[in-house]
């Protein structure tokens, strides 16, 4: 396996997921699956941990830019967390080497793809171009969803998927967050998505290191781009053109998400 097509491989993830809040997983498990030849649940488990540190880099840099509403990240984590934990249960149960688990897991993961896929498509196409900046006085009404229980809610839902497929924390969450939090600026919207995502997939990686599907070496090999290349995208988020990034990612993971469903 060539060191640095993988190497080069996370920096590209991490450049989109920088500019965009959207790859991670919906990128990277496809490309650990389909170009590398690493089975579905050591490419969701070692996947996960990539994405817990490289978006913990992504929010380190957004933090220092004041753009993270951390009432927005709590509401979701309350959701996402427990919903992790519970989904880590079952697999323990079931055994992630099980043939109906890796069934399971690659079918979910492509019905995950397509369906992020269809919401980042829509958005390019037929989402409102939302605002890049807020007064600082209109800020805190942004970070007030139509109701309380409706980020816990999708939290958990988005828990759920990314635990068992590691896709759902970007494209999906970024659309729910659109919906949730309608007037919150595009650049926070996507700051928010990376920050949660953090603890959420960390909880998620550490139990799937508990059932030993991480592959440590290819870890630091995809982290030794991916660090630098989420710091590049959140530096260039502001200038990114939106449309054509989000249309290009949609194709790319609705091809992605067919494969796996034919898989």
């Amino acid at each position: 396996m060539p060191e640095f097509a993988i190497i080069f491989a996370g920096f590209a993830v991490g450049l989109i997921v920088g500019l965009t809040g959207v790859g991670g997983g919906s990128l990277m498990t496809p490309i650990l699956i389909f170009f590398f030849g690493i089975k579905p649940y050591l490419a969701v488990g070692t996947d996960l941990l990539f994405a817990a540190v490289t978006k913990a880099g992504g929010t380190v840099s957004l933090a220092r830019q004041r753009l993270v509403p951390w009432r927005v990240v709590a509401q979701l984590c309350a959701g996402s967390l427990p919903a992790a934990l519970i989904t880590l249960a079952v697999l323990h149960r079931l055994g992630p080497a099980s043939p109906t688990v890796q069934s399971l897991m690659t079918n979910t993961l492509g019905i995950a793809l397509l369906l992020t896929a269809a919401a980042m498509f829509y958005k390019a196409a037929r989402g409102k171009q939302l605002p890049r900046n807020l007064p600082e006085g209109q800020l805190e009404g942004a970070t007030h969803a139509r109701h309380w229980s409706l980020p816990v809610l999708f939290g958990a839902v988005i828990g759920t998927l990314v635990t068992l497929t590691s896709v759902g924390a970007g494209a999906i969450g970024v659309s729910v967050l659109l919906i949730l939090f309608p007037l919150l600026p595009l650049p926070r919207i996507v700051a928010a998505d990376i920050a949660y995502a953090v603890p959420l997939t960390l909880v998620a990686g550490l139990g799937h290191t508990s059932l030993g599907s991480v592959d440590w070496p290819l870890l630091a090999q995809l982290l030794a781009g991916s660090l630098p290349g989420i710091w590049l995208g959140t530096r260039l988020m502001r200038h990114t053109p939106e449309r054509l990034v989000r249309s290009v990612l949609s194709l790319l993971l609705a091809y992605a998400g067919t494969k796996l469903i034919a898989f």
